[in-house]
């Protein structure tokens, strides 16, 4: 990470449980580091458009306890095409950003990849996502507080089942993987 002055945050595709105390984190390690911090609103969306601004350690106080993202989040159909990475390099080289971190799921983490690979720009990636469906981590940014809160909604549900004698059946998210229903399952007692 020799010669790394300035960083870029952003956080992309669906927003996950715990994005928040990531960006904090990312933001407050830079700054001890000595690099200026820039989130990057709205995804790859933004850093294409130039939705840039400046961070300081009082730009994520305050963050632990929130969902969602500060930074916003979009899908970007631009930027899967080689003139949208174009774009999004030009606003990089703009802002004098040296490397960037990119919280999200496996499409963000892909365009991160491409972004990379077609441009030699440092890129981390971090796994947020509530699905837990990306390979090389156990569990993902979010994924914990998901099925933490399916249990919860599915221990009242229970509750009035029970009182009604009657069952019922609950759809949760996670994609393609099926993380999420099979262990909230095992741990509401489905």
């Amino acid at each position: 990470m020799n010669g790394i002055k300035a960083i870029g945050v952003l956080t992309s595709g669906g927003d996950a449980p715990g994005m928040n105390p990531a960006i904090r984190a990312v933001t407050r390690a830079a700054i001890c580091e000595g690099w200026k911090v820039y989130g990057i609103y709205r995804g790859w969306e933004g850093l294409i458009h130039g939705e840039i601004k400046e961070f300081s350690t009082e730009s994520v106080s305050n963050l632990m306890q929130r969902g969602g993202t500060i930074l916003k989040t979009a899908r970007s159909d631009e930027f899967r095409t080689v003139e949208g990475r174009a774009k999004a390099y030009e606003t990089i080289r703009k802002f004098g950003i040296d490397a960037l971190i990119v919280i999200g799921g496996n499409g963000s983490l892909a365009g991160a990849q491409d972004l990379a690979r077609e441009y030699d720009i440092p890129v981390i990636g971090l796994p947020g996502t509530i699905d837990n469906d990306l390979y090389g981590t156990d569990h993902t940014i979010g994924y914990d507080t998901a099925l933490n809160t399916i249990v919860e909604c599915v221990d009242k549900i229970h509750d009035t089942a029970t009182s009604h004698d009657r069952i019922f059946f609950v759809e949760v998210m996670g994609r393609d993987a099926g993380f999420l229903a099979q262990n909230s399952a095992i741990a509401a007692g489905a």
